[in-house]
């Protein structure tokens, strides 16, 4: 940015030598741009890295434009191509435009949004491309991102100046049949409009190939970056025992990334938000322009009076108006769309956790209380759904009302001129067009304000999220240490706490022998399971330390395993791949898990979560076990669902296959102790708090 910043700073003093020469004073304003453009490009480089694109694209335009600019000033440009010359107001604009980025970075809501934006547009990430006809490639894909966003903007500005050219076409081919020239039609309409038209339809076509190219990367790469800022380091665990504003990650994941980049079907998000506004303001400035000069045109008091630039201040004032009411009107709609989010993914949940536990709920005949409890979740939704109808109704009102009155009030304005003989039916189609193009230029906050109070809401659910995982990171680090050590024993000295801070199991002392089975029995609440689920190293909630044995491998049992949806191979090998175990292997660890029904359907895909009973979920994840050969087993009540006589079986049977593998169980049944060599019990201290103590095996 500094070397550009000093071709701007040298452009600026060869512009302002221009404009004492030729007493210019667009010249000089342009010169007084650059200068102002050179300042802040210098100062770009700690500004966020999208907007640091935008910046680098418009600086460097405003030295090609401007340059060009210069040329045709000192009457060095070709005649031959006089109309092709640009305006100073070209080069002016698009250093505003720099300007206006770099500035735009110091505005809060502009920090947020950027924040997000720039994980992408940072990454060191790479991957393949292919760009049509040549072959396939290895790049940086931040690279790529940005070569697309400055090929898409530079298309914006293309068919922007494609449909500039086009209305004067319109103009001339018009007045050709006021004036009945039917020569001058066919030449505008058969080598003006349809070549321009033609140019303007394949660069819209490329535009959208590459700006969906864009999209579907970018929503691919923030989608895997969240689900691994989720996923990673048990940090999904700790966000679930923090509740809080983090709720729902699967719609946050799944929706909201999308839409913050794109929008969705219809909305708005930083992408096309930006690609918008720059369109806009493009539209805006050339058409002000076509504005200004046919104000000229419209003059009162027999020629004496000319208001310059009438036409657009008029349309400024009639949208600033727009803009103001609309506001005012639609502010509330933020809070009331991350409301509607939230419920809404609350009511899914609830239908979710209902099928998921549908047998409990029909043995129980809970249907009545359950039916309540999902009316009431959705008379949530109704309630804000109603008030967000209420407010939409108000700005329906107000924008369609305008909506109606913007096409025609041109009309109205220049309609005296037409009759007075002053202009003819070509320039008041004219004035309509730019006035339409700068009416929805300056009126873009008004027509997407739903969206970007929606989008408003996304970000907010975005930053949530990601504050919640941060969080649960740094909850992470301040836990106790879970370290490896030489000694051959699982040891703790640290106390386990709640959420809330209150300490729950005293574990100062505790160790556990290799190949000593032990069982560990309390009340229930006394930090049975809490204790298991340290010692497995995703319970953040610990002063202290734990050590386990250096390369030893530790597995844990719930109560109630996880079934992955799929093959039954997936659910027997996971975390793993199936591949990684021969099917043999397989087959005789559901056998010793007395599972010899489903040995010839590891390859049945279905919900095995749902169709297997509690028991046999129990005898899926013991089958696990048998193929991971883990040190040390722990079993937090993982056999609870099987009878005395198969838990007797499956205790013997895990010996026998496991001989190196110390077991540890939570069990409360008195037929588990003679399948262990140690008994420790739960006992609370005066203040409450638990801690395990020798008890005889009897």
């Amino acid at each position: 940015m500094h070397i550009l910043a000093y071709g701007l700073a040298a452009f600026a003093f060869a512009a302002l030598v221009a404009a004492a020469t030729a007493g210019d004073a667009e010249i000089f304003l342009l010169a007084a741009t650059a200068a102002a453009c050179a300042y802040t490009t210098w100062r770009a480089r700690r500004i966020s890295s999208f907007l640091k694109i935008l910046v680098g694209l418009f600086s460097v335009e405003t030295i090609l434009f401007g340059l060009a600019v210069l040329v045709d000033v000192l009457g060095y440009w070709p005649k031959a191509y006089a109309d092709a010359a640009p305006p100073p107001t070209l080069a002016i604009t698009v250093g505003v435009f720099s300007i206006l980025a770099w500035g735009a970075d110091h505005i809060p809501i502009v920090k947020r949004i950027m924040r997000l934006t720039d994980l992408y547009f940072d990454s060191d990430a790479r991957d393949a491309f292919r760009i049509w006809p040549l072959p396939a490639f290895q790049a940086r894909e931040a690279t790529m991102a940005v070569t697309m966003i400055v090929t898409l903007v530079l298309f914006l500005q293309v068919l922007v100046g494609i449909s500039l050219r086009l209305s004067y076409i319109r103009r001339d081919y018009y007045s050709a049949l006021q004036d009945l020239n039917a020569p001058v039609f066919w030449e505008k309409l058969l080598y003006g409009f349809i070549p321009w038209a033609f140019f303007h339809v394949a660069i819209a076509v490329t535009n959208y190939v590459v700006r969906s190219y864009l999209v579907i990367r970018w929503r691919r790469w923030l989608t895997q970056h969240f689900v691994d800022r989720w996923l990673g380091g048990h940090r999904h665990y700790v966000m679930t025992l923090e509740g809080g504003l983090a709720d729902n990650p699967d719609q946050r994941i799944a929706e909201d990334v999308n839409f913050f980049i794109d929008g969705g079907d219809g909305g708005l998000g930083i992408f096309s938000f930006a690609m918008r506004l720059i369109s806009s303001l493009s539209s805006l400035v050339s058409y002000s322009i076509v504005l200004w000069q046919i104000s000229s045109q419209l003059t009162f008091f027999d020629g004496k009076l000319a208001i310059p630039g009438l036409l657009f201040w008029i349309a400024l004032v009639y949208v600033a108006a727009g803009t103001v009411v609309t506001h005012l009107i639609g502010r509330p709609l933020a809070k009331l769309n991350f409301e509607r989010q939230r419920r809404e993914a609350n009511f899914r949940f609830g239908l979710a956790r209902l099928r998921e536990y549908g047998e409990q709920v029909a043995l129980l005949s809970g249907e009545k209380t359950e039916s309540a409890g999902l009316r009431g979740a959705f008379s949530a939704i109704y309630q804000n759904f109603l008030a967000i109808v209420d407010r939409q109704k108000k700005i329906l009102w107000f924008t369609s009302i305008y909506g109606q009155w913007s096409p025609i009030f041109p009309f109205v304005l220049t309609a005296p001129f037409v009759l007075a003989g002053k202009i003819k039916i070509g320039v008041i189609r004219q004035t309509a067009d730019a006035f339409s193009v700068v009416d929805d230029a300056l009126n873009f906050f008004v027509t997407y304000y739903s969206s970007l109070a929606e989008f408003h809401a996304v970000l907010l659910r975005l930053e949530s999220f990601d504050a919640a995982a941060g969080r649960a990171e740094v909850e992470l680090q301040r836990a106790g240490e879970r370290r490896a050590g030489a000694d051959p024993r699982v040891s703790l000295d640290a106390m386990l706490r709640l959420p809330d801070g209150e300490p729950i199991v005293d574990a100062r002392g505790l160790s556990f022998e290799p190949h000593v089975s032990t069982l560990l029995s309390g009340p229930s609440g006394s930090g049975k399971s809490t204790l298991f689920r340290a010692i497995a190293g995703i319970w953040p909630h610990r002063d202290g330390w734990i050590e386990i044995p250096r390369e030893a491998s530790v597995m844990l049992l719930p109560q109630r395993p996880y079934l992955p949806m799929g093959k039954l191979a997936a659910a027997v090998a996971y975390p793993r791949e199936p591949k990684v175990y021969d099917r043999r292997d397989m087959r005789a660890a559901l056998v010793a898990a007395r599972l010899e029904p489903f040995v010839d359907r590891l390859d049945e895909e279905t919900n095995w979560g749902q169709r297997l009973s509690g028991g046999e979920q129990q005898r899926v994840a013991i089958a696990r076990a048998l193929l991971a050969k883990p040190d040390w087993l722990f079993l937090d009540e993982a056999t609870s669902a099987l009878d005395e006589k198969l838990e007797d079986e499956i205790y013997h049977m895990l010996r026998e296959r496991l001989p190196r593998t110390t077991l540890v169980s939570i069990g409360h049944r008195s037929t588990l102790k003679p399948l262990h060599t140690r008994h420790l019990v739960m006992s609370a201290n005066a203040e409450g708090v638990f801690a395990p103590r020798e008890e005889a095996l009897t």
